[in-house]
Formats: C-alpha cells, structure tokens, sequence
C-alpha cells in the first residue's frame, strides 16, 4: 500500500476521478432511465455510447481534422466541439431507437421472458461493437486535441484544466436539464407514469410505446454526450472500449440506485473517484478490481443504492 502516493497526490486523484467519474454517470443515465420504465438491463448501451464516441470523431474528419491538427480559437474550437455533440447525439439516440424498435419491442409485442431480453440486449451489443470492430480494421482512432490540457487555474494547490471543466460542467448540465424533462415535462410525466403502472397509464391515455422510445431517444442522446466528452479526454477510440466502461457505467446506476437518475450521477462521480484513489494506494493494475468491489460491499449493506428511490416514484 502506497499512503505516501495517495495523500500527495490526493487533490489531482479526485479531480481527474470525478472527471472520469461524470462520463461514468452519463453512461449510467441511460442504464436507469430503461430500467426504470421496463426493469431491463440494456447491456446493449454501452454500443451506443460507442456509437456516439465514432460519430463525433467522425464528424471531425468531416471537417477535415485528425489526430494531429492543431485548432486555434475559441469560437473555432467551440464550433467543433457544438458539432460533433449534436451528431454524437443524434446518432447515439438513433442507434438506441433502432435497438428498441428491432430487439426489444418485438419481445414485448410477445410478452416474452425476461431471459429472452437479456440475450438479445447482449446480442444486440456484440453485433453492433463486432459492426464497428469490422469497419475499423480493430485499429484504434485518434481524435484531434481540440481541448488544451494544460492547467487554467489551482484549486488548494490541484491544478484543474479545460478538459476537467468541460468534462465535469458537461456532465452536470445534461444531468440537470433530463432531471427537470422528467420531472416537469408532459413527456417526463408519460415517463414516469409508465415507470410506475404501465397498464394503468395505457388506460389514461398514455402511449406506452411511444414513452419506451421516448427513453431510449433520451438515454442514447447522455451516452452521446458522453462518446464526446471520452474522445475529447482520451484522444483514442477503439471499437471494444464500450464493453468495460458500460459494465461500470451500469454498476455507477446501482451503486446509486438503478432507476433513480440522480443516483446515477452520485453513483458516477463516487465510482470514478473511488477507484482513481484505489490506483493511487494499490497501482493502477488494482483500479478496475477495487470499482466492483466497491459494489459488492455497498449491496451488502443497502442492496438499493445509496438513494434507491425508482423513477415511478419520483416527485413531480
């Protein structure tokens, strides 16, 4: 156990963790929100957080950037980086939709099994990476540096840099503005509604299929988000990179409690923390080990989370 690694380095281990952290609970955003409304595990989601990763990197090839451009400006930069988080969105919710409309909605029309929806969610996710594997060559994809990672400013002597605010204020906002479009929008209340008894919200009106796909539209977009924010931060995508960091994302949604969307942000931020600070104490090679550890100990204590509350009982 390395104390003296931890303690030195404590402010730049919790910094760089909950910047890792917010791309954890964006991802998990999505695991909650399905869950929430259909108590299915989606463990087709990390493929969507991997398709929005390729469309942002994409778009910027678009533009003619690669891996080393230099992009001065910050309306330039800005304009990049607006871009490639509309497309990484749309197409993260697209690829979502297309899962829901081709995997999963048939398996309800059919009132099939629950086992039959895990299979094919872990299908669904093999194929879709296996897609990307194949027009990748398996080779990984660098993204352009368009956001400086030299220290803007110290925080008690932590250095803090662009990518961390962006990563973090990102992260914060997309979380705020899909916490008030679920608590305060017609649609969020179709949501929760759904989430809460579906046949009797069918019965008042409420389109159940059209709330499913209404999730699966905002889930996707999160991970979208997130596939930008990743590139941004790592600068290097390759086609199996969702299969690690979607397991965690969905252990951040049940560490905070799957179902409940401001769970999933703690659950994030703390798994990201947590196991930056295992990495510091133990090395690097003990990292992923001590983030699922972390969820074995916490569900023996509260096997709802640290919040638990489900989405069908959130407040209006």
């Amino acid at each position: 156990m390395n104390f003296d690694g931890l303690f030195s380095n404590f402010g730049e281990l919790t910094t760089t963790g909950l910047t890792q952290g917010a791309i954890y609970a964006l991802v998990a955003l999505g695991y909650t929100l399905v869950y929430g409304v259909l108590r299915l595990i989606n463990f087709a989601h990390s493929e969507v957080f991997i398709a929005g990763a390729f469309a942002a990197l994409w778009t910027w090839n678009g533009f003619g950037l690669n891996q080393d451009s230099q992009v001065s400006g910050v309306g330039t930069i800005i304009f990049y980086l607006l871009a490639a988080m509309v497309v990484a969105a749309v197409a993260s919710a697209g690829t979502a939709t297309v899962i829901e409309r081709v995997a999963y909605r048939p398996l309800r029309k059919r009132n099939a099994p629950p086992l039959a929806f895990l299979i094919t969610a872990i299908g669904a996710s093999i194929a879709i990476a296996e897609a990307f594997g194949v027009y990748t060559d398996r080779r990984p994809q660098g993204a352009p540096a368009l956001v400086s990672s030299k220290p803007l400013f110290e925080v008690a002597g932590v250095p803090i840099d662009a990518i961390q605010l962006l990563t973090i204020g990102a992260a914060l906002v997309m979380m705020i503005g899909l916490d008030m479009f679920i608590n305060r929008s017609r649609v969020g209340r179709g949501i929760r509604a759904v989430a809460q008894d579906a046949n009797t919200a069918a019965l008042m009106g409420v389109n159940k299929d059209r709330i499913i796909m209404m999730v699966f539209i905002a889930g996707g977009a999160m991970a979208g988000v997130a596939g930008l924010l990743y590139d941004v931060r790592i600068q290097t995508l390759t086609y199996s990179v969702g299969f690690l960091l979607g397991l965690k994302a969905f252990t951040a949604a049940v560490l905070g409690g799957i179902g409940n969307l401001r769970g999933a942000l703690l659950g994030g931020l703390l798994l990201g923390v947590v196991e930056n600070y295992a990495s510091g104490l133990f090395g690097s090679e003990w990292k992923d080990f001590a983030a699922f550890a972390l969820l074995v100990v916490l569900l023996m204590f509260r096997p709802t989370g640290l919040l638990g509350e489900s989405l069908g009982r959130a407040r209006a």
